[in-house]
């Protein structure tokens, strides 16, 4: 099975945070804090669509004028979403700028400011010198975005100031079976994302798709309906990928890391400072080695990447990753 989603922290655990998650086939990717990104390819950088930000401590948001500059000339918005407070923080971002040569640039920056009952957003067009309008507000029950295909969830923690983390979930994965393909003599094309798209639409097993066939030069074509594909295709669980940056060892915050990580194929947590150091930790709003792999541990998630090291153990790498791994493994 090849996944849908490709996830790689941009930096290094003891850098700034960043996590790139590049959906395949989809020419698009999200981004998880916006740390300094500089280093990362901008061929990469310009498939974002979504980015989400835990909080604008500089660390986490740094790179959003390297995302803004690079994206210009870009006719798709990036949509940014934050914590309380963070739409003064993007106008304070753009408002630092002078912007009077862009009018002939479509690109524009939709911020979306999350409370724990509403959603307030903003759209900051660079026509119109990223001057903040179209401002709405809707109710937020946990789910930032929706498609046929993704679903992105957030859940509020104690930093000693808010803090998001976020959930990315694939509501299911399709696995095509090429052998098969192969046996009915159809050929391998573009068609198999019209398939795809159809299923996570789930239209009816009515609608035809033109299928090339092998040996045909890509010129000889059949209709087949969804119905007539249903074997060539297999439907399984979805990937989740959770996400937790900054935040204190607290029983509230615990209980929504839990909740929000729960079952994830690949939970990326902050692991600031070793459990020796931990009343340090708490001084600094910050999780353990072995707190982030006891959270792992108990949200029963598959695979523990932490990330967000303190410099002092810039010789003790290794003892991180140690710690958390026997916690969660214990």
């Amino acid at each position: 099975m090849k996944p849908l989603l490709h996830a790689e922290l941009i930096n290094s655990p003891f850098e700034d945070p960043a996590l790139f998650v590049e959906i395949l086939w989809e020419h698009r990717a999200l981004l998880f804090d916006i740390g300094e990104i500089g280093s990362f390819r901008p061929a990469k950088l310009l498939k974002i669509s979504h980015a989400f930000v835990s909080h604008t401590h500089i660390d986490h948001f740094v790179g959003f004028d390297t995302l803004v500059r690079l994206m210009l000339n870009r006719e798709k918005a990036l949509k940014v979403f934050g914590p309380p407070g963070f739409l003064a923080n993007v106008q304070g971002k753009l408002a630092g700028y002078t912007w009077n040569l862009t009018e002939g640039y479509p690109f524009s920056v939709v911020a979306a400011e999350v409370h724990p009952d509403r959603i307030i957003s903003e759209t900051f067009r660079s026509q119109h010198r990223f001057l903040p309008e179209e401002k709405r507000e809707d109710s937020f029950t946990g789910i930032l975005e929706e498609d046929s295909q993704l679903k992105i969830s957030a859940a509020h923690l104690d930093h000693f100031i808010p803090s998001l983390a976020f959930a990315l979930a694939e509501r299911f994965h399709i696995n095509v079976h090429k052998e098969r393909l192969s046996e009915r003599g159809l050929s391998i094309g573009p068609w198999l994302k019209e398939m795809k798209d159809a299923l996570w639409r789930g239209d009816s097993g009515n609608l035809c798709l033109k299928v090339p066939l092998e040996g045909g030069g890509g010129m000889e074509e059949k209709e087949f309906s969804l119905d007539d594909l249903e074997e060539t295709v297999t439907l399984t669980p979805g990937q989740k990928i959770a996400y937790v940056a900054d935040c204190r060892f607290t029983e509230e915050n615990s209980r929504r890391i839990i909740r929000l990580a729960e079952g994830a194929d690949l939970f990326f947590c902050e692991a600031g400072f070793l459990d020796r150091d931990r009343d340090r930790a708490e001084e600094r709003g910050h999780l353990t080695a072995r707190q982030a792999g006891e959270l792992a541990r108990q949200a029963k998630v598959k695979k523990l990447q932490i990330f967000h090291f303190s410099p002092k153990y810039e010789k003790e790498a290794e003892g991180m990753f140690q710690e958390a791994e026997k916690a969660f493994r214990r």
